[in-house]
């Protein structure tokens, strides 16, 4: 078991605030559950942690980097992405500017396998350990599924980097055929509660995404499923989400917030605001203690300043680079704020 780390919040370096006595209590529940005995918090308890007042952020977010450290330790692991197939899906998620329904900037373009390798060497050259290669489709066909092959055997022999997909619903063979080509993890997002997906998504189901998920994870490879917060989606749906993931148990939840894309259904929505995407992150780790809770897409107009309290308040993992149609950081900048942090960014061995 490793023993949590001393590094403290900058928001929870701030001069304490006496807490009334109902959120001191539900701090305590939650310490005692989920640090000493290492059971997420339910449903219901996540509400209660997303409605807690700004004065009690400081506090939680102390509580959820203690258990971050104590069941995952003191690592962070970096991943890289890069999109294979952009733009022109089928689908029709109301947040993407990839859909071919929407009347966005985004057009259809593939990238050859040695764009691929070179996108593959730049990634592990930052110590990332996970590289994932990404398709905006509703799923791959026989065309996708060649590239991939080809693309997934060439980066594997060029440089020592675990290779992760996201390529859309699966059917069982396509999974069988990822197993078999050595790909680690697969991602497929459940994106929002299952009570809200309809509002999110028209051209599938929540349920078409579950099992996708389910097949991966029954298929031995490691499963990356996580949320887009900010979707219109109200508190009691992100704890209902969060509940819906701790079932599943993905190895990874990354957790994006909406950028609104021009374009898109979605594009006028407001930005999820700082306090409430740090409560987010915190619930989330306390609900899923164990598991790879991983900074993804929006961060960096969420967040801007307070990013680093997300980092020391359960997150330990970050996507480094540009996301698939939005600018990130830059990843020297994400890597000087680990070693400022005095974060390990986590080795490929510790990862097979």
């Amino acid at each position: 078991m490793t023993p949590p780390v001393t590094t403290v919040s900058p928001t929870a370096q701030q001069p304490a605030t006496e807490l009334p006595a109902d959120v001191t209590a539900l701090l305590a529940t939650a310490r005692a559950q989920v640090l000493v005995e290492g059971r997420g918090l339910d449903e219901a308890q996540v509400l209660a942690v997303l409605e807690l007042p700004d004065e009690a952020v400081p506090e939680l977010l102390a509580l959820a980097h203690e258990v971050r450290t104590r069941w995952c330790g003191p690592e962070v692991e970096v991943e890289g992405i890069v999109s294979l197939k952009t733009g022109g899906c089928p689908e029709d998620c109301h947040f993407c500017s990839q859909s071919g329904k929407f009347d966005s900037p985004v057009r259809s373009a593939w990238l050859d396998v040695p764009s691929l390798v070179e996108a593959a060497k730049a990634t592990a050259a930052t110590g990332a350990t996970e590289f994932c290669i990404v398709a905006a489709v509703r799923g791959p066909d026989a065309r996708l599924m060649a590239q991939v092959r080809e693309g997934v055997a060439a980066i594997r022999a060029a440089v020592d980097i675990n290779v992760a997909c996201s390529l859309g619903m699966l059917t069982q063979d396509q999974v069988d055929e990822l197993v078999a080509m050595g790909v680690h993890r697969y991602n497929h997002n459940l994106e929002t509660a299952r009570s809200h997906f309809p509002n999110v998504v028209t051209t599938h189901s929540w349920e078409e995404r579950l099992d996708t998920c389910q097949m991966v994870r029954a298929a031995g490879m490691e499963l990356c499923c996580g949320a887009i917060l900010g979707v219109g989606e109200t508190l009691a749906q992100r704890a209902e989400l969060a509940a819906q993931l701790a079932v599943l148990e993905p190895d990874e939840v990354p957790l994006n917030f909406l950028n609104p894309r021009p374009g898109t259904p979605f594009g006028d929505l407001p930005v999820v605001g700082a306090k409430d995407a740090l409560r987010a992150i915190a619930a989330y780790r306390l609900a899923m203690p164990r598991t790879i809770l991983r900074y993804a897409g929006g961060r960096e107009i969420t967040l801007g300043d307070l990013t680093e309290d997300g980092m020391l308040g359960g997150i330990n993992a970050v996507i480094v680079g540009n996301y698939l149609t939005t600018l990130g950081q830059s990843p020297t900048t994400d890597l000087a704020m680990l070693d400022r942090l005095s974060m390990p960014i986590k080795s490929l061995q510790a990862t097979l």
